[in-house]
Order: structure tokens, then sequence, then C-alpha cells
């Protein structure tokens, strides 16, 4: 295989064909739990196999490629991200943390308005944050208990989460995103703030009033009691987070905050229980693990056989068919935005993406005169909305595994994802709103 081939992506295709259609045929054959027969670390493997038949050289060498993906310092975050997240999430939960949160907030905030809270308090905590895992993390559990305890859809609560998550993920200025955008393009982070604001603010009014309409009829019983003690682990965890702390030392406070508060207000609760809660936390997070390995793994093999690279030179000679491309900002814009947008698909990783589309981004935008503000923002918003609707990315993973949903079955329920992209779309026809006035 020539290097720079289309058949690198082959791959890829493979496992998501594995991967999603094992699902939509199990569904068809009114199989329960269809999305969960075939395990998507399973699913993966044929993939894995093909892209090493694909990659040159010895056998040893592909592997070593393989591995090299497997180890990258981004998937290995997240890996540890996953473990400790899980181990909080279950002790929180053992010691009454999570209903005692649920039922303060429920007891402060009416019922119709529970959909929309939940976004405004995500997308605040992941904006202050600049991480949507952490965010993601720290909320997700909540929105489970919000679910049982009302009549709403556990799948709509936790799409909230996800989208107020990539909300923060797209506008804040310490997010990795944001950072590699504006590098990328040579543009001031405040500057790309302001016109990101203008398209993500819209998204997020929509989203709002849609949240309203469907929990508008939510029904709850009374909120049951809570003591205060058990919820500080939640707000320990967000003030912490607020402040700026390193997300996995936020995690881990958190884990031993909640084990000290099942010391002291939990008669039966020991440190034997509490190692037991903390390894469920683990178990519980293992599926998601794996398969963030493994598809670091095939990552790097795609990208060693020049399937990223391919891809960018396809989008690249499209963007040049314009004779005068000077007069069609919209081409230019789109071709940014498509750039990012499939490789992020490819790599499942929305700052990767911006990082790697970067340059062939900042080449369209000056050949067709896009402002590199609007190139920066235009990225990120892209690389957030991909990101926060792949089954396979490490968000929607993350919060399949806490809420114990199939990742597929949550991706239609993330509203506000699929409305940033509408809108988005919308601006660049439009041309609104223009860098001059941002």
């Amino acid at each position: 295989m020539k290097q720079n081939s289309p058949l690198a992506l082959l791959p890829l295709g493979l496992f998501l064909a594995l991967f999603i259609g094992s699902g939509l045929y199990y569904q068809a054959a009114d199989v329960e739990f269809a999305f969960y027969q075939i395990s998507a670390p399973v699913a993966i493997l044929p993939a894995i196999v093909l892209a090493l038949l694909f990659q040159k050289g010895q056998l040893n060498e592909r592997i070593e490629t393989f591995i090299s993906g497997v180890g990258d310092n981004t998937i290995i975050t997240m890996a540890l991200i996953y473990l400790l997240a899980g181990a909080f999430a279950s002790v929180a939960k053992a010691v009454g943390g999570v209903d005692a949160t649920v039922n303060l907030g429920l007891s402060v905030i009416p019922p119709s308005l529970v959909l929309p809270g939940l976004f405004v308090i995500t997308a605040f905590v992941a904006t202050s944050m600049g991480t949507s895992m952490g965010t993601i993390a720290a909320i997700a559990p909540i929105a489970v208990g919000v679910a049982e305890a009302t009549d709403l859809s556990l799948l709509l609560t936790i799409g909230t989460v996800v989208g107020g998550a990539m909300f923060g993920d797209n506008l804040s200025i310490i997010s990795d995103t944001t950072i590699a955008a504006t590098r990328t393009q040579g543009c001031e982070m405040r500057d790309k703030f302001r016109l990101n604001f203008k398209i993500a603010l819209p998204a997020a009014l929509l989203t709002l009033v849609w949240l309203f309409i469907q929990g508008s009829s939510a029904q709850m019983e009374a909120p049951g009691d809570y003591e205060l003690i058990r919820v500080l682990p939640y707000l320990a965890v967000l003030v912490l987070a607020l402040s700026g702390l390193n997300v996995m030392v936020v995690l881990f406070v958190g884990i031993l905050l909640a084990g000290g508060v099942g010391f002291y207000a939990a008669e039966d609760y020991h440190l034997a229980q509490w190692s037991k809660d903390i390894y469920a936390g683990y178990t519980g997070m293992q599926e998601i693990l794996i398969l963030s390995l493994l598809i670091g793994g095939l990552g790097a093999l795609m990208k060693s056989q020049g399937g990223l690279v391919w891809l960018a030179g396809v989008i690249d000679k499209l963007s040049r068919q314009s004779s005068d491309p000077k007069k069609h900002r919209r081409s230019g814009e789109f071709s940014i935005s498509a750039a990012v947008a499939l490789t992020n698909v490819c790599t499942a990783n929305n700052t990767v993406a911006i990082l790697i589309a970067g340059s062939l981004a900042k080449d369209i935008a000056g050949r067709y005169g896009v402002d590199a503000r609007r190139s920066a923002s235009l990225m990120d918003i892209f690389s957030c909305v991909v990101q926060g609707m792949l089954p396979y990315g490490a968000q929607v993973l993350l919060a399949g595994s806490i809420a114990g949903l199939s990742p597929l079955v949550i991706v239609g329920n993330i509203h506000y994802c699929w409305v940033l992209a509408a809108v988005a779309l919308v601006s660049i026809v439009l041309g609104k709103p223009s860098p001059r006035n941002a």
C-alpha cells in the first residue's frame, strides 16, 4: 500500500461497521440490550488486525507502532481519569452523596427547570474547569440520581450533562481546544472567545428552550431528607475544580473526602468497604478504558500509514477548485470545518484533531480570506461538536459508563451538540457574526 492512501482509514470504517452495525442488527431482531451484544472493545479487534496488515515493516515494528499509540500521553491521562472518576462516583454513591446532592438540588429547583438547570450548572463548571471529562465525571452521577428521583429519561439527563460539558470545552479560555485553535491560527484567545460566544450562545439558548419543553411536565415526589455533610464531597470537587486544580488531583481528593464522610456518617462503613467501593468504581470503567487504549493504538497505525495526511490532501484539493477563492469565503469556511471534523472522527480527540488540521486550516483561511479569529472559532466549534457526538469518544464513553447506558443511544440525546452544529452551519451560510464586529 502506498503512503497517504485512503485504505489507511479502512480499519476505522470496519470498526464502526461492526460496532454500530451489530447494534442495529440486533435491534431490528428485537433482541434486548441490542447495543450490548457485541462489545466495542471486541468489535475493534478485527480493525486493529486489518491496520496491522496494512502497516509496512517487520511485525515487531508494526506492533511497536500500535503500542506507542496505546501509551500516548493523552490516552494514558484519559485512562487515569476514567479510573479516578469511577472510584469517586462509586464511593460517593455508597456513602449517600449522590442521593443527598440530588435531594438538595430538587428542593431548590422547580421540577420544570431541572433539565435547564442541569445544563447551566454543567456548562458553568465546564467553562470554569476547561475540561469536559472532569465535568462529566463530577456531574453525571447527579444526573443519574435526578432521573431516578423524577420521571425524566435517564438518556435525557445524561445527554444534557454531556451537552453542557461540551459547551464549556468549546468556550473556556483554559481549554486545550481553545489554546490549540488560537495557537494554530495565530489569534488572541479573547478575540476567538467573543466570536465563538456569538455562535454558542444562540445554540445554548435554543437548547435551554428545548430542555424546558422536554422537562416542563416532569413529576417528582417530595424531595427526601438529606444531610449536608454527605453533599460535601461533591461541593469540594466542584470548588477545587473551579480553582483550576488538576482534574486527577481533584478526583483523588474527592475519593478521600467521600471515604471520610462514610467513616463519620455511616454506621457500618469501614476501611475494607471503602476499598471495595473504590475497586468497584475501577471495574465499572473497564470497558471504556480498554476501548480508549485500543483506539489510541488504532489511531497511531492509521496516522503512520498516512490516512490523516490523505484526508487533509483531499480537503485541500477540493478547497482549491474555485477559480477565484477570495470571492468564496463560504467554501473556505466549510473546508476548514470539514477538515477538523473529519480528522476528529479519525482521532476521537478534539484537541489532537485541531493540532493535526491546524496548518491546513490556516492555509485555507489565507487563500480564502477567512479571518484567523473566524477560522479558530470554527475549528473549535466543529471539533467539539463531533467529539460530543462520537459514540467511541471519551466524553460519551465516560457518561455511558457512569449511567450504565450504551454510548450509541446517548448520542441522539446530546441536543446541544446537534443544535450547535446547525447554528454554526447557518453562521457560515450567512457570514455572521463578522470578525470585524467581534
